[in-house]
């Protein structure tokens, strides 16, 4: 009789199990397609493209050194470190980049696209910040569109030691077409098609790690445009270039970007304007 009891539990129980793992699936599937987030949680899915890329600017020590043919060979593994060690960056690279003041708008040409009073005013000012910061910068690279190349002018008179060079990579211009796009801004696709080819030139050039040979950090203040520093942060952040129009910088704002040793990248500032009184805010 026992015997007979203990079979008729040991029956009930696993009939139980079975009807609890139908009850569960159905719960699941049921609640894998009635399934609602909670108000803090977003539906967001990282793209592939998410990972940040070391060798973005193609200077990654392993990408320049040839691999050991030994791997369990001691002195080839030491031969090949020592390699690599001599391809490594070891300080950082700061890039100041200035937009340049407030400037006629109603001019046709570049040449009359001169600054205002405001922007000269504001110009000054950018200056007078950049000499507060005590930093010791390396050189002033300008735009030679006649905004930009005033803009640096005035900002000298505060960093006079300073040696000015022109880049005409550094002109505005249309980097790519903005996502989303914006009914009152629709350049033709050839302008897409010329100035983001010289715009991604001008990043290229400017924006990489220390080179292995650099001895201490460098300062390097870049005066240029809006759409052309807005590209830069997109590209250097290894965010999508297609949304830098979501970006607003105001005139003679100021953008740090840090380029570490090992390829990372910070965004220190982005259009800092906070040294200018209330009356000398534009964008």
């Amino acid at each position: 009789m026992g015997s007979w009891l203990r079979m008729r539990k040991v029956a009930t129980m696993a009939a139980a199990a079975a009807g609890g793992a139908a009850g569960f699936w159905y719960v699941q599937r049921n609640y894998d397609e009635r399934k609602v987030l909670n108000s803090w949680t977003t539906s967001f899915e990282p793209s592939t493209c998410a990972k940040w890329d070391f060798n973005w600017d193609h200077r990654d020590p392993k990408s320049l050194v040839k691999p050991a043919s030994d791997l369990s060979d001691p002195v080839a593994q030491n031969r090949f470190n020592e390699k690599l060690d001599k391809k490594r960056s070891r300080v950082v690279r700061h890039l100041i980049l200035v937009r340049h003041g407030q400037y006629n708008m109603d001019g046709r040409t570049d040449l009359e696209r001169y600054l205002t009073e405001k922007g000269r005013k504001q110009a000054a000012i950018s200056g007078e910040r950049l000499k507060d910061l005590g930093i010791e910068f390396d050189k002033i690279i300008r735009s030679t569109m006649t905004r930009a190349q005033e803009t640096a002018k005035i900002m000298s008179a505060s960093l006079p030691e300073l040696k000015m060079h022109d880049d005409s990579l550094l002109e505005e211009g249309a980097p790519v077409p903005p996502e989303p796009p914006v009914g009152h801004w629709r350049p033709e696709a050839s302008q897409f098609f010329e100035d983001g080819a010289r715009i991604e030139a001008a990043f290229r050039k400017y924006f990489h790690r220390a080179e292995p040979e650099q001895k201490q950090d460098s300062y390097t203040l870049i005066v240029c445009h809006a759409n052309v520093i807005r590209y830069f942060v997109c590209r250097a952040l290894q965010l999508p270039p297609e949304a830098w129009l979501r970006i607003s910088l105001g005139h003679a704002s100021l953008t740090w970007v840090s380029i570490l040793d090992d390829g990372r990248v910070t965004l220190r500032t982005l259009g800092e304007t906070g040294h200018m009184p209330r009356d000398m805010l534009s964008r």
